[in-house]
């Protein structure tokens, strides 16, 4: 009989997971309001996943973040709303899509990492960083490339440059530390609780 891709403790680790995104989402945990843009959390739980379970569970739950950032197009957030007012569509893609790259990607380079005996500790750390990074770039490359050329952005002239950059410089900054440093550290923490089925890696 064929395995399931995630065993019950697998998918208890994950749901565990998922219930503290969702929670983050609806609290101020979440999210950072700094003027017109905010300051993302929720990329911790998704990288934590990706470390401890791995790549599809990181997808998975890039997916749940995904789909929560789509659903706040829906009046919560007032830049989402103008883009889903113009292509709902072009809109749930980048709300998804760089989401599930971001959790999918860290798990299969921390794996890498772990399998050419990089330490355990600093393959943890460096998957939360390439998660808050991958985000970031994908995100913003999602925008410019879905909706750049736009009215809505052409009619905010330098200004939505203005917040563009700071996505990607201070935004960007901020978040990757938070992701490095706790889903780093946490993820290392489980590890050592948590058998992962990979070649041995020095410790």
């Amino acid at each position: 009989m064929r395995k399931p891709a995630l065993s019950t403790g697998k998918m208890v680790r994950l749901a565990v997971l998922v219930a503290i995104l969702l929670v983050m989402v609806y609290t101020p945990l979440g999210y950072l309001k700094a003027g017109p843009v905010s300051i993302t959390f929720l990329m911790i739980p998704v990288a934590i996943a990706s470390i401890i379970i791995g790549p599809v569970a990181g997808a998975f739950m890039g997916g749940v973040f995904g789909l929560t950032s789509f659903i706040q197009c829906f009046g919560a957030d007032a830049f989402g709303t103008a883009l889903l007012a113009i292509n709902p569509i072009l809109t749930f893609i980048m709300c998804m899509l760089p989401r599930l790259l971001a959790g999918w990607l860290p798990g299969l380079i921390f794996r890498a990492l772990s399998r050419i005996a990089v330490r355990k500790t600093a393959s943890a750390f460096i998957a939360g960083f390439c998660a808050s990074v991958f985000n970031t770039i994908f995100f913003v490359g999602a925008l410019v490339l879905l909706f750049g050329n736009t009215d809505i952005v052409r009619s905010m002239g330098d200004t939505a440059w203005k917040v563009i950059g700071v996505l990607v410089t201070s935004n960007a900054l901020i978040e990757a530390a938070a992701c490095t440093v706790v889903a780093g550290a946490v993820g290392r923490a489980l590890i050592q609780y948590i058998p992962i089925k990979q070649k041995p890696a020095s410790n």
